[in-house]
């Protein structure tokens, strides 16, 4: 009789006296994980093993967190131009005085990534 791995397709390899499942994450496509990406996977991989390994076994891990790190980037950069907006940062600022145009884009900056690291990339999912 036939398990339900064999019949979904799946193959043992004998080792010994042992059968063991033949897993693989089906990597077709390269992804670009950056620093939210990265961020998360340790998050998640410290605090949700289960999650972690759900998404490893399933192949969706690395789809995952291109998706977390790219709607973190998005968000990061729509935070900054609110924020520019809201504190009349502008080309002006940036002709007359550069060391106040990059210390308030800076500010900002650190701003708008620790809402995004708290609110998002830091948050726990239910």
């Amino acid at each position: 009789m036939k398990s339900i791995f064999e019949k979904n397709g799946g193959t043992y390899t004998k080792c010994g006296d042992y059968y063991i499942p033949d897993l693989s994450i089906p990597d077709t496509k390269k992804y670009n994980i950056g620093k939210y990406g990265r961020l998360h996977a340790k998050f998640i991989r410290q605090n949700r093993p289960a999650f972690y390994s759900i998404k490893m076994l399933d192949g969706t891990w690395l789809a995952y967190l291109e998706g977390i790190d790219i709607s973190a980037k998005e968000m990061v950069d729509t935070f900054i131009k609110e924020l520019v907006a809201k504190q009349c940062i502008t080309e002006e600022l940036k002709a007359t005085n550069q060391f106040a145009w990059l210390s308030a884009m800076e500010r900002i900056k650190h701003i708008a990534e620790e809402i995004v690291l708290n609110e998002y990339v830091y948050k726990i999912l239910r």
